[in-house]
């Protein structure tokens, strides 16, 4: 187990070395900043100056390089628009997009999972097939429009909901989050809701499809043999044997919705990173944007490592294989 993480670290690394590269000099590629920046009509002396003020008067190579340099310190460059620490400007936006991912992948489950185990034990029902085929609809409908739906009928129309924001906010345990305010529940709930609807189609089909794999095989058929409850059966043999795809999912699915909150976020106004990545982009903010997206990289780096631990502790045929590929 211990070169299986230390293999996975070093790997991490190389990716993140990388993704680095890559994402450096695609931004580069976008444009100049300083077009954004300055005024239009500033002469060739200003131009001069905030290109040197900002490091973007040196060779590409050389930027990348002391970029790397101040990276390894911890230190990814200053917001061009904001004038402060790239890092410091999205750890500010951080927790709400993290409030809005864990509360649509807790939906998602809570909902999902149940809906899945009820069409995979009675498939053919009316019940069974109607949550299938909403389970497609989550895959086919376009998010975005989806979500300018859930405005318009439970904010404008029935006005159950605020159509935009992060409401009201609370502390608990040195936690500060809009979770333990209802207003911030109240607004909180439709952009959850509407993040959530692809996951929690994805969790229907996956836990459906385990469910049925599940059934035929010799273990169940022996442990209602033995008389146990059905209940038991379903809970403890088949549940358990479906988690490790889920986990695997959810996992990335995770790392995917805190990655890709940008459409929830300025649909719905939410004062997170992905808004924050929109309002960047727009201004050629470069370390910001680098700063996000290698941020985003090392959440789904550590994510997968966390998977595959989790994978370990569900499944021991797993540390088993690695162990034997490692004696190889």
């Amino acid at each position: 187990m211990t070169v299986f993480v230390i293999r996975r670290l070093f790997q991490s690394i190389l990716t993140l070395f990388v993704t680095s590269l890559l994402i450096f000099f695609a931004v580069f590629a976008i444009g100049n900043p300083i077009d954004v920046l300055i005024d239009p009509a500033a002469d060739q002396i200003e131009f001069e100056r905030a290109m040197k003020a900002l490091g973007l008067d040196q060779p590409i190579w050389d930027q990348y390089f002391i970029f790397l340099k101040n990276a390894l310190q911890g230190d990814v460059g200053r917001s061009f628009v904001f004038n402060t620490p790239a890092l410091e400007l999205i750890l500010q936006r951080f927790p709400a997009t993290l409030e809005l991912a864990l509360t649509s992948l807790v939906i998602a489950n809570v909902i999902g999972i149940p809906l899945g185990l009820y069409a995979g034990l009675k498939p053919e029902s009316v019940g069974g097939r109607s949550i299938m085929a909403g389970s497609i609809l989550g895959f086919s409908l376009p998010g975005f429009w989806v979500k300018l739906t859930m405005i318009m009928l439970f904010a404008v129309e029935l006005g159950w909901f605020p159509a935009g924001g992060r409401g009201e906010t609370a502390t608990f345990l040195g936690i500060t989050s809009s979770l333990f305010t209802v207003d911030g529940l109240s607004h909180i709930a439709l952009p959850a809701t509407g993040l959530s609807l692809f996951t929690m189609a994805l969790v229907i089909r996956l836990t459906r499809s385990g469910v049925r794999e599940t059934l035929p095989m010799d273990y169940i058929k022996f442990a209602r043999a033995k008389g146990l409850r059905e209940s038991r059966v379903i809970s403890v043999h088949v549940l358990k044997n479906i988690l490790i795809p889920i986990v695997t999912v959810m996992g990335l699915e995770f790392g995917g919705t805190v990655a890709f909150t940008v459409i929830t976020e300025t649909i719905f106004s939410w004062p997170g990173m992905g808004k924050l990545l929109i309002e960047s982009i727009n201004f050629l903010d470069r370390p910001v944007v680098v700063a996000y997206i290698l941020l985003v990289a090392t959440m789904f780096i550590g994510i997968n490592l966390m998977v595959d631990l989790v994978y370990a502790v569900l499944d021991p045929r797993v540390r088993l294989s690695d162990t034997g590929s490692e004696s190889k």
